[in-house]
């Protein structure tokens, strides 16, 4: 009740309902939650039963329902079609001990139990599948924060390399940092990068296609770059002989920026703090050089030409650069209001003071 705030990620694993917990306790779990934290539910056959975690208050954030069905079977865990567009499984293919059969079928082996479950409407995306087409991963989001739930307790065969095993510490990587919301697994995503004088722009999206981001120059110039699906869900675009500074980029609600200029700019070569480049300077002109560090010294006017450094003080030429450009005169008041006013305050000085 306390330190849940101060939690990365909870995790239920195989957890059924026995009594142990209050429902005040799955009430600020539900709480924490919305207000950003992350949840992992690894549901086994008890997720079907009476015990289960949906029949508790965490049901309002769980993006799915149990039908009371298990289903035991054996069974290739697929990615599906919006799952190879999101990152925590996009690609994880490739990540298998052997490539994908002709006929599709993963190069993973097989599982052999899951819950049945229905997703909530818009409450999340099923980006793993199981027999059928079911759902066996879903990702959904809930307030600030996020929650995932495996429907099936079978993902440990992969680690013990049953019929070749499986990417299980890969997806359980990517699972676990895309709920504590990992920047580099963000599935909608805007990301510009400067180098050699271009601009690499990549987008991440869920959908099935992007509008042309619109890039603003360092000097104000804008234009469209039409971006190129290189992987699923993955669109990436360039532009060449990009001016130096810092573009601005803007893809419906997604934006970023990017830097274009040299590798090793002269203010980076050498960043230790010296005088020494100054030196020659302050010394023809009779001045000189002072450390803030060893306190700030005292400011003072001095004539051109003069000494403008000494113990403890440094000076500023007094030029005289400036120039008059107008002068403008303004009457307060007219001069019969003035005269009024002054009689009155004359006449309620003296009635005070007769007093």
């Amino acid at each position: 009740m306390e330190k849940v705030d101060e939690f990365d990620l909870i995790i239920f694993d195989r957890y059924k309902r026995r009594g142990i917990l209050p429902n005040h306790y799955f009430d600020n779990i539900a709480r924490y939650v919305r207000d950003g934290g992350a949840l992992l539910v690894a549901s086994g056959a008890d997720f079907a039963g009476a015990e289960s975690l949906y029949r508790s208050p965490l049901r309002e954030i769980l993006p799915v329902a149990p039908t009371a069905q298990v289903i035991e079977e054996g069974f290739h865990p697929r990615v599906s079609e919006i799952g190879h567009r999101h990152p925590v499984t996009a690609a994880l293919e490739d990540h298998a001990p052997r490539p994908t059969a002709e006929d599709g079928t993963p190069g993973w082996g097989r599982w052999f139990r899951m819950v049945d479950v229905t997703l909530e409407d818009e409450a999340g995306e099923a980006v793993m599948e199981g027999p059928e087409g079911r759902p066996l991963l879903v990702l959904g989001r809930e307030g600030e924060g996020r929650v995932a739930l495996l429907a099936s307790d079978h993902a440990w065969l992969w680690s013990r390399g049953y019929e070749g095993g499986g990417p299980q510490l890969e997806l359980l990587r990517r699972l676990a940092h895309w709920l504590m919301q990992e920047p580099e697994l963000e599935e909608e995503v805007l990301r510009g990068t400067g180098e050699d004088g271009e601009v690499s722009i990549s987008r991440r999206t869920l959908g099935d296609s992007v509008p042309p981001v619109i890039a603003t120059s360092p000097s104000g110039a804008m234009s469209e770059v039409t971006l190129i699906e290189v992987a699923p869900g993955l669109w990436e675009g360039r532009i060449d002989e990009a001016e130096n500074g810092v573009w601005r980029l803007e893809n419906g609600d997604e934006e970023a920026v990017a830097v274009v200029g040299p590798s090793a700019p002269r203010e980076f070569e050498n960043p230790v703090s010296t005088g020494e480049l100054l030196a020659p300077l302050a010394e023809a002109t009779r001045g000189g050089v002072r450390r803030i560090e060893d306190g700030l010294p005292e400011v003072r006017l001095v004539r051109e030409g003069r000494v403008a450094a000494g113990r403890g003080w440094i000076g500023l030429a007094d030029r005289e650069a400036f120039q008059l450009r107008d002068i403008r005169q303004v009457d307060l008041a007219p001069g019969w209001l003035t005269l009024i006013l002054v009689a009155g305050l004359a006449f309620a000085a003296w009635r005070v003071e007769g007093r």
